[in-house]
This record gives structure tokens, C-alpha cells and sequence, in this order.
């Protein structure tokens, strides 16, 4: 499998996320017990204080902003093309609009950026761009926060495989981790490091399919309906097997799982639970989707959205917060159309085309 192939299913674990639904409902269950809220309320009542940002979609320059990752809620990393079109360029942006141009690759080479991570020191990032002979190729990249130069970390990346996750890299140790797909004929994952000081690649391999999770942790990434969910903790060779019925569909981080509970009509609510299945509680019960690939984002909220009543759902989204320790659902947004969220930072836009505006929360201020 080639890069360029597996750079293709960044989306694999988002397309795999069960439909939930968004309003919680009364208890009628064995399970799922400790539900304490009948109905959504909004930020300003659940969260007085906490600030929201907004910025416009395009950069000063013209072209328009996407941003991959937040360094806080009004500092983005993202990217846009430069005003002639003919470069993608890797930007820093801050609240007041300044832009850093930290790298820039050739439109051409169809380049992409991606698997931001930082320790809070140091920034790291993967960039993949085709070549002459057609074939994508996949550097490790780092800078130094806030100012430091970027610098290229390896070239040997190896089939790097990503899942749109908060944990596709990550920075532990002292080194950029990653993973990547075995070439051969039985499933292994091979987890790659590199020294943030510049070094020697390192290499190990664990059988089976494999997803980053919080360090030290992996979640399986097998497919299909009898592949029962299980986390490994790969440092001190931990296993646990996640423990689901046949209708039910789980989805797990490193502390918390998503439980898709399935009936004859289809969906028919969403459980949290630990990965040892205790601690097991209603979320949400019929018509909406998780927003995210990660199950519970910094270990307390799950980013949950709801079609609108327009014709087209991804400009019309309502996007609902689900504090997992307040058992509360928050409703943040309507009209939402992209959502993610990293490093702490929920971010969504709202409008289309040249009307495109960026909003972010930052959860880390949630008390």
C-alpha cells in the first residue's frame, strides 16, 4: 500500500462513526443509567465566561484560510494557497490576522499537510507531496514554539497511515511518533519515532491493525461486524478487549467508548462507557452524528452534530457539545458546516464560499 493510497483514508475512522443522536432521553434501561438532563442548553448559560473567537475565512492576502490545528483558541495553523495559486503555503495566523509563512510547497506536487502534534515546546507536522515519477512521498517536519525555524525531521516515514485522529502523531519522550502499515502478508503496525533533536529512525512492530491513541496507548482498527474492540498499551504490553454485544457498535479512545446500540429499525441510542465497560452511561439516543473521529475529547467532551432544517446538511449542521462529566448537552452552533477539533480547540465555520467565517472554543476553559 502506498502512501498516496493510505493519505486517502484519512478519513477511514470519521466514516466509521455510528449515527447518534443528540437530545437525551429518559431512562428506560438497564443500562445507560445516570442521565440527569432533558433537553440542550447553550453556551452562554452553560458555560459563562468562556470565550469564543471568530475570524473571517480568508487570509489579508485573499486566499482562503483552512485550518488543521489550533495552538490556542485565536493562533491557527493551517493552510491556503499563496495569491498567484501556484504554491500551497503551510501559514501561522493569530487573532490580529498576522500571518507566518512557515512552509511552501508547489500546487502542482499536490501537496498536503497533516498529523499536527505538539508538547506544548515543540510543533511537528507530516507533509506529502507527488513527485516527478508520480509517487508520494511523506517528510517529518518540527519547529520550535513560538518562533523557531522549521526543520526537517526524517524522509523515512514508511506507509504512514492516518485516521483523521487528534492522535496520529504524537510528541512523547522527546521524540514525533507515528505509524504505519507492515508490508506483509499477515496485519502488523509498525510504530515509528524520531528524536525532536534529529536522529535515527526507530522502529516497532505490533501484529495486527492498529490506530494511535493517547500515548502509550493503540486502538484496533480491524474491520468488520464480529471485530471485537481492543486497546493495547504497547510500552508495557497491556491488551483489553472491549466488551460489546451484536447490536452494538464501539468506538473507543484511550478512556472512554462510544456505544452504538442498534434495533430492528436501526439506530437506537448512544451509550459512553469505559473500555473495561464500567462507568456506563446514556449520551444521546436517535438522529444526529459524532462530529469527530475521537471519543472523548480530553477525556470529558464528546463533539456531537444534528442536521438542520435546510435541504443540504453539511451547511446547515447544529453542533452540540456533550459534557461527559456534567452529563449536560450543550448546543454551540447552527448553520455549522466543517467541524474539528485538536489540541484542546473546538473549531467550526459557518457561511459558504467568500462568506465563510471561523469560529473556536476552547475547551480547556470549560470549568
Amino acid at each position: 500500500m502506498t502512501v498516496g493510497a493510505l493519505r486517502h483514508r484519512l478519513g477511514l475512522a470519521a466514516a466509521l462513526i455510528a449515527t447518534v443522536v443528540l437530545i437525551v432521553l429518559p431512562n428506560d434501561a438497564d443500562q445507560a443509567k445516570n442521565t440527569v438532563q432533558t433537553g440542550p442548553v447553550g453556551p452562554a448559560e452553560a458555560w459563562p465566561g468562556v470565550p469564543l473567537g471568530e475570524f473571517p475565512g480568508n487570509v489579508p492576502d485573499g486566499p482562503a484560510f483552512a485550518p488543521a490545528y489550533f495552538l490556542d483558541r485565536t493562533t491557527a495553523i493551517g493552510t491556503a494557497p499563496s495569491p498567484d495559486g501556484a504554491s500551497v503555503r503551510l501559514l501561522r495566523r493569530t487573532g490580529d490576522g498576522t500571518l507566518r509563512e512557515l512552509r511552501r510547497l508547489p500546487y502542482s506536487s499536490s501537496p498536503q499537510f497533516g498529523g499536527f502534534a505538539t508538547d506544548g515546546a515543540e510543533l511537528a507536522w507530516a507533509e506529502s507531496m507527488s513527485g516527478d515519477d508520480g509517487v508520494t512521498r511523506t517528510e517529518m517536519w518540527a519547529m520550535a514554539l513560538p518562533d523557531g525555524a522549521p526543520r526537517r525531521l526524517t524522509a523515512d516515514t514508511g506507509d504512514v497511515v492516518f485516521f483523521n485522529s487528534e492522535f496520529d502523531m504524537l510528541i512523547a519522550d522527546g521524540a514525533l511518533y507515528w505509524a504505519e502499515v507492515a508490508a506483509t502478508t499477515e496485519a502488523a503496525t509498525l510504530i515509528r519515532s524520531v528524536p525532536l533533536a534529529g536522529g535515527t529512525v526507530t522502529t516497532g512492530s505490533e501484529d495486527g491493525a492498529w490506530a494511535m491513541s493517547a500515548f502509550p496507548w493503540l486502538v484496533s482498527a480491524e474491520s468488520g461486524a464480529a471485530a471485537l474492540p481492543r486497546l493495547r498499551d504497547w510500552k508495557n504490553h497491556r491488551e483489553l478487549t472491549v466488551p460489546a454485544t451484536g447490536t452494538e457498535l464501539v468506538t473507543c479512545g484511550s478512556t472512554w467508548c462510544r456505544v452504538l446500540v442498534v434495533s430492528a429499525d436501526g439506530p437506537a441510542r448512544t451509550d459512553l462507557m469505559r473500555p473495561d465497560g464500567a462507568d456506563r452511561r446514556r449520551m444521546a439516543g436517535g438522529a444526529a452524528m459524532a462530529a469527530v473521529t475521537d471519543v472523548g475529547v480530553l477525556d470529558r467532551f464528546e463533539v456531537l452534530t444534528e442536521a438542520g432544517p435546510d435541504t443540504i446538511p453539511t451547511s446547515s449542521q447544529i453542533l452540540y457539545v456533550y459534557d461527559i462529566t456534567k452529563q449536560q448537552t450543550v448546543r454551540v452552533a447552527d448553520g455549522v458546516g466543517m467541524i474539528q477539533t485538536r489540541n484542546g480547540v473546538l473549531w467550526w465555520s459557518t457561511g459558504a464560499d467568500t462568506d465563510i467565517v471561523w469560529h473556536t472554543l476552547p475547551l480547556r476553559a470549560i470549568s
